[in-house]
């Protein structure tokens, strides 16, 4: 559908500008033997099938396991994915990011990433990060790259590294319960032009994850317009502020009709009134918050 919910990262100097579904595809616990890897792989491929064609996964997540369950699903359709992975923080010098991007890639089955990000700040100077993406830029192993649980000043620090201003996107924590970044970090990015991930989009661990399904307000907007409370959560998440969607969203799904729920929120606008009643219940920050991550 022409109308679906994306959000556009920039041309740089290398790459044309890409448009992304709104909502992807987020992978984080698999891998790890908590379902079975072929509903994993099955619910990928689903997704696909959906739209939600943005996969993000990362070396952490289950040591490399999550990767290859990617890998598994992408087998014949790598074309249809823009595949997003993640090096951690003490791999990222001028040549272990070399050597963890390889490993990814192995793991994957492909030649290349979509967008390769920094997990988290670590110990290893951003300049040398910098310079070991490019690297694999050049060799065609990456086709852009940018950062995660990066907050406003640490932003500031990367761009104004040499080629730091190339970074793509941020991914951080971000769900109606949990808004900091909107007081700064979301404005700072909007000045740059730079989209954000969202992980966890409907919390992360159980009492908090119910705290807000459960929520009076949320139960009732979503019964009120047809929709799960989790869908009513990621359609929160994801829409546009200030009337640009700069924020893409990654849930994680097994379940096929969890998977076929997150799909549809591609096709799903809050209205005026829903999203007040939202901010009521669950205030925009006044002051700068720490960063939130899990």
């Amino acid at each position: 559908m022409n109308d679906r919910a994306t959000v556009r990262l920039a041309a740089t100097a290398h790459e044309d500008a890409v448009t992304l579904p709104a909502v992807g595809q987020g992978t984080w616990f698999m891998g790890e033997g908590l379902a079975p890897r072929a509903d994993e792989v099955r619910a990928l491929q689903q997704g696909l099938e959906l739209g939600m064609t943005l996969i993000d996964t990362a070396e952490m997540y289950g040591d490399g396991g999550a990767e290859e369950v990617v890998g598994e699903a992408l087998a014949g359709r790598r074309n249809q994915a823009f595949l997003v992975s993640k090096v951690y923080p003490w791999n990222a010098g001028r040549d272990s990011a070399i050597a963890a991007c390889e490993a990814s890639l192995a793991r994957l089955g492909t030649d290349h990433l979509d967008l390769y990000l920094l997990h988290w700040p670590g110990g290893i100077p951003l300049d040398e990060t910098l310079e070991a993406f490019e690297r694999l830029r050049e060799a065609g192993k990456i086709r852009r790259f940018g950062v995660s649980n990066f907050d406003v000043d640490e932003m500031g620090s990367l761009n104004a590294l040499p080629g730091g201003g190339d970074c793509a996107v941020n991914q951080v924590l971000y769900h109606l319960g949990s808004r900091g970044i909107e007081h700064s970090l979301r404005p700072w990015q909007r000045d740059h032009g730079m989209p954000l991930m969202g992980y966890c989009p409907l919390a992360q661990g159980g009492r908090l994850r119910r705290r807000l399904l459960d929520h009076p307000e949320v139960t009732a907007l979503a019964a009120e317009r047809g929709l799960t409370p989790a869908q009513l959560l990621l359609a929160w998440a994801v829409r546009p502020v200030e009337g640009v969607r700069d924020l893409i969203a990654i849930p994680k799904a097994v379940q096929p009709d969890h998977v076929r729920d997150n799909a549809a929120v591609l096709d799903q606008r809050l209205d005026d009134e829903a999203l007040a009643r939202l901010d009521a219940a669950f205030p925009a920050p006044r002051r700068k918050e720490p960063l939130d991550i899990v």
